[in-house]
């Protein structure tokens, strides 16, 4: 096709003339002032965000997963929504707990992570189990500890609210169903990006915006000394693999391993993002480390000895200030227009 393409527009110059003006027309703004904004407004230095061919992002489809992923009914028992582990005052983790609790108080046996730029996440879940957000999204519905979904009653209970037929009807040319409501939940997921905190003004060259000590802090983070870069890399920061990182010498959750069955990755879990970390304590998989200050003494330390613990991580030997410096800068990360914008509240 590239040749037949190339080979097309040698003979016909007009062509290519045409071609390079409908381009351009694509790419300027023609509406006016009265252009519609887009569902997924994607900050600066983010990349697009890359959907399923079976769900492309429409506003319609964003509007109906922020019905649902506030809906109660979604679970067995109704008492329990994609909300209520996911808050957006903690950019949508669930602030406070170590582990969550399901239907009928079930607990959970990993921390519930804040879903902000989930779209650039993959694979999900801290053993990396699901490769799409529409997969994460069944999964935690169907899980006996979260909201034990019956898919046959979902849509049962759907199909009976006029709301959701028209809604349905609309997204999807369908009758309400537990597999497109999925669908619209992944979009609504999908659309909470987060770009807009302290960190990124100063990127942009807004140095001012920074205390000398989150410039300290900023400057260790990325540095050879602490190396938290390495890990945490990218408009995200995250490099989206797998490390142990000495939390325990003994894990009862293999991470990875339950996965992969491979034994270097017992103990491993996926790298989190800390996009808004300031706001989703407690921290690790299990909970275990409740403030930004306790997570920084703990990699400070070198973390405790276990066999497929990351080489990187190595005793800091920072000073007190050089870890207060460290939290400082961490905080700067949170956006708090995404934790505020009224499009992610309950309709």
């Amino acid at each position: 096709m590239r040749v037949f393409k190339s080979i097309f527009f040698k003979r016909n110059p007009a062509w290519l003339f045409a071609a390079a003006c409908i381009g351009l027309a694509a790419c300027t703004d023609t509406t006016g002032p009265d252009k519609p904004k887009p569902v997924v407004e994607i900050p600066h230095g983010f990349p697009p965000i890359e959907t399923p061919g079976d769900n492309p992002i429409t506003e319609a489809k964003f509007q109906l997963g922020r019905y649902l992923f506030y809906d109660t009914r979604l679970s067995a028992d109704n008492s329990v929504s994609c909300a209520s582990c996911h808050k957006q005052e903690a950019a949508f983790a669930d602030a406070g707990k170590m582990v969550s609790r399901g239907v009928g108080n079930e607990a959970g046996f990993r921390n519930s992570p804040g879903l902000s730029n989930s779209a650039y996440v993959s694979p999900l879940f801290w053993d990396g189990r699901a490769h799409t957000i529409e997969a994460q999204a069944l999964a935690a519905m169907m899980s006996p500890a979260e909201m034990y979904a019956d898919t046959t009653a979902i849509t049962a209970r759907l199909k009976a609210d006029e709301n959701y037929q028209t809604r349905f009807k609309n997204v999807f040319k369908s009758e309400p169903n537990t597999g497109d409501a999925v669908k619209a939940i992944a979009t609504f997921v999908r659309a909470l990006v987060s770009g807009e905190s302290r960190f990124d003004t100063f990127k942009k060259g807004n140095t001012s915006v920074f205390s000398e000590s989150e410039k300290r802090g900023h400057d260790l983070f990325f540095s050879e000394r602490t190396r938290c870069g390495s890990c945490h890399e990218g408009f995200n920061f995250t490099d989206n693999k797998f490390h142990s990182v000495g939390l325990h010498t003994h894990y009862a959750d293999r991470g990875r391993y339950d996965v992969t069955k491979l034994g270097v990755d017992i103990g491993r879990f996926k790298t989190p993002s800390l996009r808004n970390v300031g706001l989703t304590a407690p921290y690790m998989n299990d909970g275990l480390l409740p403030t930004l200050e306790s997570v920084v003494r703990h990699y400070n330390m070198g973390g405790k000895p276990f066999i497929n613990k990351d080489t990187l991580i190595q005793p800091l030997n920072l000073t007190a200030q050089e870890q207060a410096d460290l939290v400082a800068f961490l905080k700067t990360l949170t956006d708090e227009n995404f934790v505020k914008n009224p499009r992610f509240k309950k309709p």
